[in-house]
């Protein structure tokens, strides 16, 4: 094989030596859209035992609850969240989206998992295939979701208040299943910007896949023939967020982007974390999220997520906006 030109190869170390500088820590969280918010509390909290960490506003709309749920701390890397959409038509999985998220569980912890889907009458499917056993599922909304075996989940904090065992909790959020055109610039763009690598690739009916991972999180890549654009709506996985483990970090990560030819949003302040926003090649919209400042800023750690915490842009409409939102 002839070696690459030398303007190529010059791209090639400066792409490596920016990945050394910024790399990722993995997934912060991931948020998607609701139909009824009760039953999404009841079934994040209650069924699979997640702590609500927080009970605001989606910043860009008021009229929507935003809640998170994670771990008993609210750590990023735990977090999955969502908005109330519950006027809206339900989505249409497809290209250029997010199609299923998965979790970490402890290893062994799978069968106490299928036994508890099993007496709620939630319809599961469950995988001993896997170099690990995973339990496939769906919410109450239709999004994907799993339940993975795994022996490297790292450091965790499962919720005191539920009723679920810490060997059988739910540790983190460990993945995302992401359906794209063009998966090729997809993973580069993972693995320049990021300093995700690849782990694997695949040929299933129908689709090509790719694995990449970080040190915590995996971010599967689907490419199908044929497949129609996601439609978005109730059941859909808004955004994908991946940590930057400080302002810097982030900035470095939004310089490499718009060198590659991204365009990003300015830092949003979300109160909890600091925001850029951007699409993927494919049109999957990403997030690069701050560590800082967490989600004590105004909770304790005792009462996290009991009060309803509006954005100070809103607080002097407090009684307009809350008369608005959907009962919880």
């Amino acid at each position: 094989m002839n070696p690459p030109p030398p303007i190529e190869l010059a791209s090639r170390l400066r792409l490596r030596h920016v990945s050394a500088m910024m790399t990722s820590a993995g997934l912060h969280h991931i948020t998607a859209l609701s139909g009824d918010m009760r039953r999404t509390l009841d079934f994040y909290t209650r069924l699979l035992g997640l702590r609500l960490v927080k009970r605001t506003v989606n910043y860009d709309d008021p009229s929507s609850w935003h809640l998170y749920f994670g771990d008993a701390l609210g750590s990023p890397g735990t977090l999955v969240t969502f908005f109330s959409w519950e006027d809206t038509r339900q989505g249409q999985p497809g290209a250029g989206e997010a199609v299923a998220l998965s979790f970490s569980i402890p290893p062994g912890a799978a069968a106490f998992w299928a036994e508890r889907l099993n007496d709620e009458g939630v319809t599961f499917a469950l995988d001993h295939t896997a170099p690990t056993p995973v339990i496939a599922l769906h919410d109450p909304d239709g999004i994907g979701l799993e339940l993975v075996e795994d022996q490297d989940m790292g450091a965790s904090h499962p919720p005191m208040l539920s009723d679920i065992a810490p060997e059988h909790a739910i540790m983190a959020l460990m993945g995302a299943t992401l359906l794209v055109d063009n998966i090729e610039a997809t993973a580069r763009l993972l693995i320049d910007v990021f300093g995700w690598r690849e782990t694997g690739r695949a040929e299933l009916p129908g689709f090509e896949r790719l694995r990449l991972e970080s040190d915590l999180s995996r971010i599967e890549l689907l490419r199908g023939e044929n497949i129609p654009p996601a439609r978005r709506g109730i059941g859909s996985i808004h955004h994908i967020a991946f940590r930057a483990e400080s302002d810097e970090a982030q900035a470095e990560m939004v310089v490499a982007l718009r060198k590659m030819g991204f365009e990003t949003t300015p830092m949003l302040d979300r109160t909890y974390f600091r925001s850029v926003y951007f699409r993927e090649p494919s049109g999957v919209l990403f997030e690069i999220a701050t560590d800082a400042p967490g989600f004590t800023v105004d909770e304790n750690i005792e009462t996290l997520g009991q009060k309803i915490i509006l954005p100070e842009q809103f607080e002097t409409r407090r009684k307009e906006i809350l008369a608005k939102l959907p009962e919880l």
